[in-house]
């Protein structure tokens, strides 16, 4: 057993942690925590600490941590097959039975589920195919990618450009040509403050017909989006975006993905928020609480009109070109399965449902009438509070305060975990679906705790 010392050195040493200043982490400027173990909605580190993960990693962890379950299935899986590929129609018992298992629960009109490690891949997945859907229907012209401000689609190439936050452009040279950009569904941030929810919802269909118009209807290809935004502030569409939205994309025949790496299996207190939202997507991607981290693993599904076109695809042109060597890995297919059955058999989606109403509830009443505090918002197991100098006029502090990371900082040393988000004074919020009133009623109290902390001292 090596002591922590000696792993903070080989940390920082050997280490490229992602999302973090490499200088200050290699200089040892910033805190670096040894994660040791876990379970239910609490982890422990290598310091003794036991904190309540009130962000679920990366809104992922959704039956906790320390399922023996799942823990148990994977260990048998490797026992028996630890891999083989699924190229040329090879498969194993994990992989088709977590396939079938994942249209069960998925919306009607999906028909197969191709099989990544992450969100990422998932969506680069996605969107190869959209443009073979497109070259196979003789639309080759059809190659743009239709995607919101402060939406958070991946770090690839890809998927880099789709995200709609400046830190994931940077100095990466990106977005790439074929990537587009409209307005984000954020009402506390809308551009006049006197638009009415129903008018912002004029507005954002409006700026998207714009964009098609500028654009040329026959050169996009697809449109993405979160059901709820994830990375770019937790927020929930106002109502009737959804509708306004794909009634835009039906009249132009533009194809809809739905990002539901955050949203699918439960968090929004139904099974996909496609289903919360109405939404009739044409592909869907998930990740995170398809195994609850346990293993890493994706999925695109893809519906049954585009499937019939890829299906026409390979008849004209022979097997399809695409492919990753551990696509439907059986580890982490065997860790899926396990992972859904226990989201069924622990009614995850209805206390997602219940106990994030609850969270959300609380919170407003605890702090919703802050001076500063701007919105208190969420939905199912998602929540975030924005915090601004002035609530009347929706002025935001200087980022230089980092008013948003010195509250999360403050929390934590309170024992939990929250996320401060990018571009915004945000504390985000995303506990694994087990969470009790309880738990609920520690994250709100550490919360309001932290709250006036930070702004009794700046």
């Amino acid at each position: 057993m090596f002591n922590n010392d000696q792993l903070d050195q080989w940390d920082r040493e050997n280490f490229f942690h992602p999302s973090t200043h490499l200088a200050q982490h290699t200089r040892g400027e910033s805190p670096n925590r040894i994660v040791t173990g876990g379970s239910g909605v609490f982890i422990e580190d290598s310091d003794g600490n036991r904190l309540l993960d009130a962000f679920a990693g990366l809104y992922c962890v959704n039956v906790g941590y320390g399922r023996q379950e799942i823990a148990e299935a994977i260990s048998a899986q490797a026992k028996k097959l630890a891999y083989y590929h699924a190229y040329v129609g090879h498969g194993t018992e994990a992989s088709i039975t977590l396939a079938k298992m994942i249209l069960d629960r998925a919306p009607k009109n999906m028909s197969k589920v191709y099989f990544g490690l992450g969100g990422s891949d998932a969506n680069e997945t996605i969107i190869k195919l959209a443009w073979f859907y497109n070259n196979i229907l003789r639309r080759p012209e059809r190659k743009k990618i239709t995607s919101r401000w402060r939406g958070y689609h991946g770090s690839g190439l890809v998927t880099g450009s789709l995200t709609g936050l400046e830190v994931f452009h940077k100095k990466f040279d990106l977005p790439l040509e074929r990537i587009l950009h409209t307005e984000a569904p954020y009402y506390f941030r809308r551009p006049e403050l006197s638009m009415s929810e129903a008018e912002f919802v004029v507005y954002c269909a409006n700026e998207l017909e714009k964009l098609i118009e500028r654009e040329g209807a026959d050169t996009i290809a697809a449109f993405i989006g979160e059901p709820v935004l994830g990375t770019g502030g937790i927020v929930p569409p106002p109502s009737g975006y959804w509708e306004a939205i794909q009634k835009v994309l039906k009249k132009h025949e533009i194809l809809l993905i739905a990002d539901e790496v955050v949203t699918g299996f439960g968090r929004l207190g139904t099974m996909f928020g496609s289903e919360h939202y109405a939404i009739e997507p044409d592909f869907i991607t998930i990740a995170k609480g398809l195994t609850s981290a346990y293993a890493p693993l994706s999925g695109s599904i893809i519906s049954e009109r585009v499937w019939r076109v890829l299906e026409q695809g390979t008849d004209e042109f022979g097997p399809i070109g695409h492919g990753w060597t551990y696509s439907a890995h059986p580890i982490g297919a065997a860790a899926g399965i396990a992972n859904l059955e226990l989201v069924d058999s622990l009614s995850l989606v209805q206390n997602a449902r219940e106990t994030g109403a609850y969270l959300n509830e609380t919170m407003k009443q605890a702090l919703g009438g802050h001076r500063h505090v701007g919105e208190v918002r969420g939905e199912g197991l998602l929540c975030a509070i924005e915090f601004v100098e002035d609530r009347e006029t929706r002025t935001y502090f200087d980022p230089a305060k980092k008013t948003g990371p010195r509250t999360a900082a403050a929390l934590l040393k309170l024992g939990v975990i929250a996320r401060a988000m990018p571009q915004g004074d945000i504390l985000g919020f995303a506990p694994p679906l087990c969470l009790t009133r309880a738990e609920a009623d520690t994250v709100v109290e550490k919360t309001k705790e932290a709250v006036d902390e930070t702004f009794a001292v700046g």
